[in-house]
């Protein structure tokens, strides 16, 4: 796989993080959102793909994570794909859509958040289909002996999350809740590796963080969860596609393949998650145990899903927490971000 964390997009995309806009409230999102939707996209919701296209010289240019889909779909035994991918290894969903926008990936995935960004910019990205996943493993984190209890606490206290990512947004949430913003705390954006390395080394009060870091840092420092993110984060997380990718017939059919393929990798996932821990084990090298204690206290089994008004609506309520919190500075309307071109297919996929 050939990385591309580290490509001259990094410049673009601070510039992009920097220029979040305000978002409007969706309000009615029932059928304003999906008729909003279905306008700003094509092909139409109920084109359905023709079985008999070659995909055999196509091949799709496909983002994933370290140990991510295309580990998932390997260990699954579902990556004997008729079409050829091409994966890029990327560490953040921003450097994905940036790396969309300019014309490199045709698939990739993330949060709600990256999408918000790129809508800002007119950027060629659209939100084709929905994972659902876990929210148990984002938290805020305080130090072993830490006296803090509540949110509430962290007044004047340094937090540790990271800019324009779920933590960014949950922390907000939670601050809110308890009559606080982040004017009100010491707020340090940090890489997740140079979080640890404060957190551990006792320059941080508290952290918000995810995935893995979260019962590494418990196991290995003593770390105690203040709260989760169960109840803040909505746990959709988004499979994004190059407008070029809906308008081609041969490589809409090969996405359409694919989206269905990761939908019945994450049914396998559900029935051998111990095979998988072992997988992510050796490819992360982080411990197994860290690994399978995160699937034992899953909010959510992990599923793919086509797109929904209450999609659309959540992905709203994240843009419209940043527009309160100042962190964006102009209306934008998600909606139109939205395609539900590969529903049919995800529905008859499982």
């Amino acid at each position: 796989m050939t990385q591309r964390s580290d490509s001259p997009v990094s410049l673009r995309r601070r510039r992009l993080v920097s220029a979040l806009p305000a978002a409007a409230l969706l309000g009615a999102a029932g059928t304003g959102a999906m008729s909003a939707m279905a306008a700003a996209n094509t092909p139409a919701a109920s084109e359905k793909t023709d079985p008999h296209v070659d995909l055999s010289k196509v091949r799709l240019r496909v983002a994933t994570y370290k140990g991510g889909d295309a580990t998932l779909l390997k260990t699954a035994g579902l990556a004997d794909t008729p079409y050829t991918i091409d994966w890029s290894e990327f560490q953040s969903g921003n450097a994905m859509v940036e790396a969309m926008n300019g014309g490199s990936l045709d698939i990739a995935s993330g949060s709600e958040i990256p999408p918000i960004f790129a809508r800002l910019q007119n950027a060629q990205v659209r939100v084709i289909a929905v994972y659902k996943d876990d929210v148990n493993n984002q938290v805020v984190l305080v130090p072993k002996g830490s006296t803090i209890r509540s949110i509430a606490d962290l007044k004047g206290k340094r937090v540790g999350y990271l800019r324009a990512t779920t933590t960014h947004y949950y922390l907000l949430r939670m601050l809110e809740e308890a009559g606080l913003s982040f004017n009100d705390i010491q707020a340090a954006s940090l890489a997740p590796r140079d979080g640890f390395a404060a957190f551990n080394a006792g320059s941080l009060d508290a952290w918000a963080i995810y995935g893995y870091n979260v019962p590494l840092a418990i196991s290995q420092a003593g770390a105690r969860v203040l709260k989760n993110a169960n109840g803040y984060l909505s746990g959709n997380y988004l499979y994004y596609g190059h407008p070029s990718v809906l308008a081609d017939p041969q490589r809409r059919a090969a996405s359409a393949d694919l989206l269905v393929r990761l939908q019945r990798a994450c049914a396998w996932f559900g029935q051998h998650q111990d095979v998988y821990a072992k997988v992510l084990s050796a490819e992360l090298r982080v411990p197994e145990e860290a690994i399978r204690s995160l699937y034992r206290n899953q909010s959510q089994p992990r599923r793919v899903t086509g797109v929904t008004a209450a999609d659309i609506a959540s992905e709203q309520q994240v843009a419209d927490t940043f527009t309160r919190a100042a962190v964006i500075d102009r209306h934008v309307d998600v909606a139109p971000l939205w395609t539900d071109t590969f529903n049919a297919a995800l529905a008859h996929g499982v």
